[in-house]
């Protein structure tokens, strides 16, 4: 009855991205609801679209790298086992 082997690299990934979509998450609507309650519906909405527009430098950024990474991956390039090709 042993404990099946876990990827701990891909486990701390999984995670890191569920904290990151839970706190974005968490950010919007929480920030929506005190923009709601404060200043009103419309403010709500306008506040909402900010939100958005804020993230998308970042999402950019985000696909770039993605993208890079895919591309390495593809060349066998992919130094992210030992720090080295072998």
């Amino acid at each position: 009855m042993g404990v099946p082997p876990v990827d701990l690299r891909n486990h701390s990934r999984q995670t890191k991205r569920r904290l990151m979509a839970g706190g974005l998450a968490l950010f919007f609507v929480v920030g929506t609801v005190f923009i709601a309650a404060t200043y009103g519906t419309p403010a709500a909405g306008c506040g909402l679209a900010f939100f958005l527009a804020a993230l998308m430098p970042i999402g950019l950024i985000g696909l770039v790298l993605a993208g890079l990474q895919w591309v390495l991956e593809r060349a066998g390039r992919d130094d992210t086992e030992s720090g080295k090709k072998e």
